[in-house]
């Protein structure tokens, strides 16, 4: 007889492949997941948890093709390469090939979007990317896209922007010396607890939509300043002070400055109305409450 308990293949075990593997676990499923570094991370993966290495080895392919074989589920949350998905680069016959999938999701950005100049995004937004991560990414998206309409893979992708939760907050940069506050008026960004993105990703494993692209994101993008003086405000402290954007632009890295240059509001409302997401932390107050108030029970 068929083994019914759902099984996920999670590659990429980071910080929210690691929480969503908590929930799956707690739900009696099957999980397993890829790491690049096996000693490096073995003690933070939840127990129960079959974790494989992947770093490019063959011998390490064939571990995780066997491990897909009884995969229901598949997650990629690994980052691109100059050449594109790197799962796909390595699995993508494999994946093609298996007929037991019923939900494959990739976690990618919102920064595919590129800079709208703060207007409202939604998934039927053109993709703009503004630099080469930005088109790394829309290459990938293409990519796990091309599964799905060539081979019927039942592909789901989900763009974030950036995730916080505990131990990855803006709590913990202050704590390591970090504060900086930049001002860039009007220049605002939505944000996602990773509790947040768990609860979408087993909401759209209950309602697969092949084929389907959601933002996941909060409700209330704010300007990163007012992040920091929040946190502040929590941690009982007095906030840096506001530093314009012209007189740090030059010293930032690339990354950073692309950080900057781009600007968009990203709407969420297709998680809720498509796959009944009821947000935990709504907006950055929300959610900094929870994990202060946790830190300190």
């Amino acid at each position: 007889m068929k083994d019914l308990q759902p099984h996920l293949l999670c590659f990429g075990l980071g910080y929210t492949g690691k929480v969503l593997a908590h929930r799956l676990l707690e739900m009696n499923w099957r999980v397993s997941g890829t790491v690049r570094d096996l000693g490096a991370v073995r003690q933070s993966i939840p127990d129960g948890v079959a974790v494989l290495p992947f770093g490019g080895q063959s011998s390490e392919t064939e571990q995780i093709a066997k491990a897909l074989q009884s995969a229901t589920h598949v997650l990629s949350t690994v980052p691109t390469g100059e050449n594109g998905d790197p799962v796909i680069a390595a699995m993508k016959d494999e994946l093609a090939e298996n007929a037991n999938l019923e939900w494959v999701g990739y976690l990618s950005t919102t920064g595919v979007y590129g800079n709208t100049g703060g207007t409202i995004v939604d998934e039927t937004t053109p993709t703009n990317p503004s630099g080469d991560r930005g088109a790394r990414r829309v290459k990938a998206e293409n990519q796990w896209s091309d599964l799905f309409k060539s081979y019927g893979l039942p592909v789901h992708i989900f763009r974030l922007p950036g995730i916080y939760g505990p131990g990855r907050s803006v709590l913990d940069q202050i704590r390591h010396g970090k504060p900086r506050r930049i001002l860039k008026p009007g220049h605002k960004f939505n944000r996602i607890h990773v509790d947040d993105i768990a609860e979408t990703l087993i909401a759209s494993m209950a309602r697969p939509n092949p084929g389907s692209v959601y933002n996941v994101c909060d409700n209330t993008p704010a300007e990163p300043s007012d992040v920091t003086a929040y946190a502040c405000k929590l941690m009982e402290i007095e906030p840096p002070p506001l530093i314009p954007f012209e007189e740090v632009e030059n010293s930032m890295s690339p990354m950073g400055r692309s950080f900057w240059h781009d600007n968009r509001r990203v709407s969420n409302e297709l998680i809720k109305s498509e796959l009944g997401v009821q947000l935990r932390y709504p907006n950055y107050k929300v959610g900094l409450d929870a994990i202060w108030k946790t830190e300190n029970e």
